[in-house]
């Protein structure tokens, strides 16, 4: 048998008839246009020091109530600011519009809630688009992301120029210098000790104020009167920032007007907390299906989680990864690195913020009325979460969403738990769908709902909280009647004593006993009523103390 062997001459006409039929068929199917040059993500234009005074800050994408106080802190500073409005239904229309395709509600609602305001600024307000490009931009935050997160600032900026706004800029917190432009200028946006203090304050008192609004609007006797209260006490707030005044001032001034407002905390509502992905659970508009006056408005009492919350854990998430590194046989040189630093310092200076922050919280909070409101033990939530969660995986609200659950039925701190979070979120739904399943099946008295958003679906949604809620009703109504049986209390009799105890005081709270609040009322009669039971546990008449 022979074989033929290859000449080069054989090769080179088959390789040229092949890359003939290629442009053939490129041809044929209209390939053979003019290659288009790919979109990449330009320098943004500096804010720089000679353009403060003509520029105007937007951001947003926090509650209402943080987002109002930070634009009153910053205008303290000097800037001209401007928060926006809550994203609604038709900012996700927007964003879909000009944004590529699968990202997730968070870019959608925050970046068309941009395009949609200035969109309004270019045809209602009739200003043109170079006005709008030299005289506003967009601050956000950054992070490298375990998701998506960490390339949406890249997203933003597409979506606006093809929206009609190319050059618009959108900085990240973590790309200003502080006191250097890269173009050697200097920033008007200064991240000093000045701009920390004031924009803590301002997010101290947002937490505060959220958690007066929905610790006091379910059992608001007149309704609307939190909220109208509320708006007062925001500006009151507002102005105290911008003019930077002192604090307490305001506060008291604030705690009047709460005072004013008629409770009656004999009605039977259950505790439910609102967990997950951090934008998800913060956000108040349709982003979220409004989840949080939806629960109110089916007769539960909403407890949502804190921004102070999410700077603790930042706080422990630093010590943490210290004391882990400090046992390596050497230093890296990476980010969080320990080469050329001392730890014992970074350790000691991670704590002293971790107790000044809680100090500054607790102290406006005492000025306002808010009382027996407790940030979280970082330390406990890591430990209880640990044999379910790796302490050293992150993303999103790391080992917080199963130690939170924990805690909320160990402690007995909720009737229910819903983990919210967008569609498609990896870390959220990797621990909601995935770890917390195992937690339920721990602790069977646990009420958990895990539920994604992806801006429509709303009634799917409204109708499984509400199968979920039945539940967590029963739950709630058995603490009250087991506390009204243990104090031989009946509910016409209790009632009664509620309008003449201090409990009638939008500002008293009861010692914690179980989750509802109309139970934890009834505990605490002895303390704050001064009341006395027979043995056989009729009461007596009410004996002042």
């Amino acid at each position: 048998m022979s074989t033929t062997k290859e000449t080069p001459a054989a090769k080179d006409s088959l390789e040229n008839e092949l890359l003939r039929y290629q442009e053939e068929q490129a041809l044929a199917l209209g390939l053979q246009q003019e290659q288009k040059a790919q979109w990449f993500d330009p320098v943004p234009r500096q804010f720089l020091a000679k353009d403060k005074a003509s520029t105007t800050i937007l951001f947003g994408g926090l509650t209402m109530a943080h987002d109002y106080l930070v634009e009153g802190a910053l205008a303290g500073l000097g800037y001209t600011v401007r928060h926006m409005d809550c994203p609604d239904n038709e900012s996700l229309r927007f964003g879909k519009e000009f944004g590529n395709r699968g990202q997730c509600n968070p870019t959608y609602f925050t970046v068309g809630n941009l395009i949609k305001y200035l969109t309004h600024l270019r045809d209602v307000e009739g200003k043109s688009k170079e006005e709008i490009v030299r005289n506003y931009l967009f601050v956000t935050s950054g992070s490298c992301g375990p998701c998506r997160f960490g390339t949406y600032v890249t997203e933003y900026r597409k979506a606006l120029r093809d929206a009609g706004f190319d050059g618009f800029r959108v900085l990240l917190f973590q790309q200003q210098s502080g006191l250097k432009q890269a173009t050697g200028g200097e920033s008007a946006l200064k991240l000093d000790s000045s701009f920390f203090i004031s924009f803590v304050k301002a997010f101290l008192l947002g937490d505060i104020l959220n958690a007066l609004a929905y610790r006091i609007r379910p059992y608001e006797v007149e309704a609307g009167a939190t909220d109208a209260v509320m708006e007062r006490c925001k500006k009151i707030l507002y102005d105290a920032l911008r003019d930077r005044k002192w604090l307490i001032p305001a506060l008291i001034k604030c705690r009047k007007e709460l005072e004013s407002i008629q409770v009656d905390r004999t009605r039977v509502k259950p505790k439910v907390s609102i967990i997950g992905e951090f934008w998800a659970m913060t956000t108040e508009g349709d982003g979220n299906y409004q989840l949080q006056r939806f629960l109110e408005k089916e007769g539960a009492e909403v407890d949502v989680q804190s921004l102070t919350a999410w700077v603790l854990y930042l706080i422990w998430e630093g010590r943490y990864d210290t004391m882990k590194r400090m046992k390596l046989r050497g230093e890296d040189a990476g980010r969080y690195g320990l080469e050329g630093k001392n730890p014992v310092k970074r350790l000691r200076m991670l704590w002293v913020a971790d107790r000044v922050l809680r100090v500054m919280f607790q102290t406006y909070a005492k000025a306002i009325g808010l009382h027996d409101y407790h940030l979280p033990d970082m330390d406990e939530v890591a430990r209880v979460a640990h044999d379910h969660y790796n302490n050293h995986l992150r993303g999103g609200e790391g080992h917080m969403e199963v130690g939170k659950l924990i805690l909320n039925v160990k402690k007995r701190k909720v009737n229910m738990t819903i983990s919210v979070k967008p569609f498609g979120c990896m870390p959220s739904s990797g621990v909601s769908d995935g770890v917390q399943s195992l937690i339920t099946e721990k602790y069977p008295d646990a009420i958990f709902l895990p539920i994604e958003t992806t801006g429509d679906g709303a009634i799917n949604v409204y109708s499984r909280v509400q199968m979920m809620l039945f539940k967590a009703k029963q739950a709630a109504q058995k603490e009250f009647d087991e506390a009204l049986a243990k104090k031989g209390v009946t509910a016409n009799r209790l009632r009664r004593l509620m309008q003449r105890s201090s409990f009638a005081h939008p500002l008293q709270t009861s010692p914690h006993v179980v989750a509802c609040t109309a139970a934890n009322a009834v505990y605490g009669l002895n303390k704050y009523n001064g009341f006395f039971f027979r043995r056989n546990n009729k009461v007596m008449e009410e004996v002042p103390q």
